[in-house]
């Protein structure tokens, strides 16, 4: 079932700060961070019940308020952000007001959905193994993933601390250049990238069909990138990293829930305990490997990524699929998805996702990276992006 992006049975909001640089806009916050006086539910049916009401507002939330950005809400996720696909037994699922009947990309579903309809001008999720970079490629928004560790997680429920980040959505590239300015703490400057490099083998792992819609946005990249050119991302297969990504990740989900499932044995719908029991489960070889992995990517990165430099690549492999597919094709699914987000936790490098491409009737999202720090410049590349493209 679909449902309204916003947590059942809630509301909430909050006035902005008069007179802020972000006065006149609204934004919603995924049911992860805290916001003062209201139960953090992270849409799982036992977690605010058998958790304390926070007494003050996470740093992100904090941070919109005090800009003069109104809270009109928080949304619905994957339970506890375990999820990428948006779809919550509990809750129901966001609709995807731009592919209706699919699903809208999790964990941040209810974020991006609320964003996607008009609801609010931005809103907040957390994006771990992606769950900003495809709701954003799904529903047709702009999104980032910030680098690891830069922005301050306070009030925000952890799932995997050395992937974890707050992001945010806008429909437009103006609202998200200002809110990426408040929230970085740093302007938005005019200036782009002096290269360019296309990552072949996350494009030749994208389906035909989503490749073909996102060349001309490519072609666009390369009008105002004139210096580019082709490479590999992951020489020992994009695969490999993502096969390290889906170990280390269940494994610290494990740890951070592990007291609490001990403590209250919670419900959970059955692809969460999975996920859960993955973790708890994973055997020790396998944790060094990946680790042994998770360094080799970010050396490569780093190689692949100095001052000046943005990287493009599909957001996600294909536009979103239906909703209320079998078990055994979702899991197909996100395995594959995987395969073009696990850098993300790797290496903590800021990813953009930016619309402009439809396949099949649904958005899909070209992404950019850049080196750790070089967030304000995706930023930038994304607004000159999309003026290119009015001006086209």
């Amino acid at each position: 079932m679909t449902s309204s992006p916003f947590v059942p049975g809630t509301s909430v909001r909050i006035d902005g700060a008069p007179g802020g640089q972000l006065a006149g806009l609204t934004f919603a916050a995924k049911d992860l961070f805290d916001v003062a006086g209201h139960p953090t539910g992270g849409s799982n049916p036992d977690w605010a019940r058998q958790n304390p009401i926070p007494t003050r507002h996470a740093w992100a939330v904090q941070a919109l308020l005090d800009a003069g950005c109104t809270l009109v809400g928080k949304t619905i996720t994957d339970e506890v952000s375990l999820g990428i696909l948006g779809e919550n037994a509990f809750e129901g699922t966001p609709e995807n007001p731009a592919a209706p009947g699919y699903v809208p990309g999790g964990s941040s579903s209810g974020s991006a959905s609320a964003v996607a309809a008009g609801i609010c001008d931005t809103a907040l999720g957390t994006d771990t193994g992606g769950s900003v970079r495809v709701p954003a490629s799904f529903c047709g928004l702009f999104g980032i993933r910030p680098t690891h560790g830069r922005l301050d997680l306070s009030g925000m429920l952890p799932q995997a601390p050395t992937s974890d980040t707050t992001g945010w959505f806008a429909r437009d590239a103006a609202t998200f250049a200002r809110v990426s300015a408040v929230l970085l703490q740093e302007p938005i400057a005019p200036a782009l990238p002096t290269r360019l490099v296309v990552a072949t083998d996350a494009f030749g792992f994208a389906d035909p069909a989503t490749r073909d819609v996102l060349q001309p946005m490519l072609d666009r990249l390369k009008r105002i990138i004139p210096d580019w050119r082709e490479d590999i991302l992951a020489p020992p297969g994009l695969t490999t990293w993502s096969r390290a990504q889906r170990t280390l990740q269940p494994v610290e989900a494990w740890e951070t829930f592990r007291p609490w499932v001990e403590r209250d044995n919670p419900r959970f719908a059955f692809n969460v305990a999975r996920g859960l029991v993955l973790g708890a489960t994973m055997p020790e070889a396998e944790r060094g490997r990946a680790a042994l992995v998770r360094r080799e990517a970010r050396g490569r990165m780093a190689h692949l990524l100095p001052p000046g430099t943005v990287l493009a690549l599909p957001t996600t492999p294909f536009p979103a699929p239906r909703t209320g597919l079998p078990l055994p094709e979702l899991e197909a699914i996100r395995a594959a998805i995987n395969v073009l987000c696990a850098f993300g936790g790797l290496a903590g490098h800021p990813q953009v996702s930016m619309p402009g491409a439809v396949c099949d009737g649904r958005p899909v999202g070209l992404s950019l990276l850049a080196a750790r720090g070089a967030d304000a410049l995706l930023v930038a590349t994304a607004v000159a992006l999309a003026n290119e493209s009015e001006t086209a």
